[in-house]
């Protein structure tokens, strides 16, 4: 049987999936809680990373190296760079990249020293599946979990799945400016946070799938932080446990 590892970096982001698991035994390492249980039918271990790289990485390895995972799975939320990237989209991360990784002149910008490689890219069936639960997710579920008034707050309408370039890094993005540099160094990524390329670093490393999966919830501009605390309140959870749900089922 598989074992799925999930993390996210915000309680939010797993609050309904910790209670819907079932059969939960809980350990605590490197002052993290790993919830081990049954989750619509799979073995998984459910676990908050924190915030930023460092502590995604820790998690990571912790997951693979003493949970023994097959697969492992960072969801959660982003800010939206690509301008067709909207509010309430979801984004899969096909590649992921750190954006603040500079060791130059002795390495190329953005490089992995060492690895020879500044792209990682995800697991393509894992991936392909995330997509697909996310497109059933927002065609079927959506409307049910997320309610008018809350879609009318966010503006949110007919939101969509991209597939692509998933960027991270140590800082919260929140500045046009900043967006806008993102942007002319990385013309094809799609959104930005804070995880996903140190869990990226560390599965390539270990030989390990994994899958990152996106919801934007802000644009990355100077309303980030006010958007993205409303959304994760009103909306993070929603998405994460639907989206998982549906994937879960096909495993």
């Amino acid at each position: 049987m598989l074992r799925i590892g999930i993390m996210a970096a915000l309680y939010e982001e797993i609050a309904d999936l910790l209670d819907t698991m079932e059969n939960v035994v809980t350990r605590r390492i490197g002052m993290r809680d790993y919830h081990a249980g049954t989750l619509h039918g799979q073995d998984c271990v459910v676990v908050l990373a924190r915030i930023g790289k460092v502590a995604a990485a820790a998690t990571a390895v912790t997951l693979i190296r003493e949970f023994s995972v097959d697969r492992l799975v960072f969801t959660g939320l982003a800010g939206g760079v690509a301008s067709h990237v909207n509010v309430g989209d979801v984004v899969i991360g096909t590649a992921l990249l750190q954006h603040d990784l500079d060791a130059s002149p002795l390495f190329p910008r953005h490089e992995i020293p060492l690895l020879s490689r500044s792209r990682i890219l995800a697991d393509s069936g894992l991936s392909a599946k995330l997509e697909r639960a996310a497109q059933r997710y927002l065609q079927q579920d959506w409307a049910q979990d997320i309610s008018p008034a809350t879609r009318e707050a966010f503006r949110l309408s007919v939101p969509r799945v991209h597939v692509g370039l998933i960027i991270s890094g140590d800082q919260f993005v929140n500045r046009v400016a900043s967006v806008r540099a993102l942007r002319e160094a990385l013309p094809d990524a799609l959104c930005v946070e804070m995880e996903g390329a140190a869990v990226a670093q560390v599965c390539h490393e270990y030989g390990a799938r994994f899958a990152i999966v996106r919801t934007v919830s802000d644009r990355a501009d100077d309303s980030a932080s006010h958007d993205f605390s409303g959304f994760l309140a009103a909306v993070a959870s929603h998405y994460s446990a639907g989206i998982l749900r549906q994937v879960l089922d096909t495993l």
